[in-house]
């Protein structure tokens, strides 16, 4: 099966998404897939784009990666390090929300895609936690995979609070690049606001539908203890996977050089899930 890929821009209040969407050949109907990207990631890191591919390729459905308004990247990697000061948990909410509903009236942008009304996610590191969220809140939300998710959101408000509290701009080397990325005292504010809504491990807990939770055994950024509070929480409905030897990223790196044993394990398992679901 052919997939197409087919760049989109939109522009919300306040922000503007960039994606991908990956059709292919003959979709299956009613059904979207989306995909979201994690702590200083963005849509073409590694992995992503043959992630994409491939799901729409074995699945058969539309996949719809993008950025997030705050991951700091626009043309080139992280040329928008303001944004990525600002971003928050509740903005990227507000964004996969403005992806799923330009799925369900079948435009993303200018770009016109087959109009979905049931919807799996899958969400790397940070973007994981964000998945399990929106599937709390967005009744359409039929399927969820993590890789290598964090199980709450606070990790970043305990380590960074007195600095914040002080009225610093927290720093974060980025070593690829060599960029020291901002993190800006509104990330704690949301997290402050907005603790219910935010709540990783209650919203998993409310979650009804099938869950792959998919983590390396060896991740050093996100322990796989992460993994096995999220399949807790979730309880029946979820599928603990575990990757034997596989780091954060499933051994790929950016930029991307070929597949690994490790990334098509975790590829196999949400395959797995996604046409059990939708196929």
């Amino acid at each position: 099966m052919s997939v197409e890929r087919r760049p989109f821009r939109f522009h919300v209040p306040g922000a503007e998404i960039r994606g991908d969407a990956w059709i292919p050949t003959d979709p299956i109907e009613d059904v979207a897939i989306a995909v979201c990207h994690g702590f200083k990631g963005f849509k073409d890191w590694g992995f992503f784009p043959y992630a994409c591919e491939r799901l729409a390729e074995r699945v058969g459905a539309l996949v719809v990666s993008f950025n997030f308004d705050g991951s700091g990247v626009r043309e080139s990697d992280f040329d928008d390090l303001p944004a990525f000061g600002r971003n928050t948990f509740s903005r990227e909410l507000w964004d996969l929300e403005a992806v799923l509903d330009g799925l369900g009236s079948g435009a993303l942008g200018d770009v016109a895609v087959p109009r979905t009304r049931r919807f799996g996610l899958l969400g790397h590191s940070r973007g994981g936690a964000t998945c399990v969220l929106k599937a709390g809140l967005r009744a359409q939300v039929e399927a969820l995979v993590t890789w290598a998710s964090i199980a709450a959101v606070d990790r970043y408000y305990d380590a960074y609070r007195e600095r914040w509290e002080a009225g610093e701009t927290v720093l974060i080397p980025n070593a690829r690049t060599g960029q020291d990325m901002p993190l800006e005292r509104n990330v704690m504010d949301d997290f402050t606001a907005n603790q219910g809504r935010l709540d990783v491990l209650g919203a998993a807990g409310m979650l009804r539908i099938p869950c792959a939770i998919i983590h390396g055994d060896e991740d050093a950024s996100v322990p796989f203890s992460d993994a096995e509070a999220l399949a807790r929480a979730i309880g029946d409905p979820a599928r603990l996977v575990r990757v034997e030897g596989a780091g954060h990223t499933f051994q790929a790196v950016h930029p991307f050089a070929g597949t690994t044993p490790e990334l098509e394990r975790a590829l196999d398992a949400s395959v797995e899930l996604f046409r059990g679901v939708f196929a």
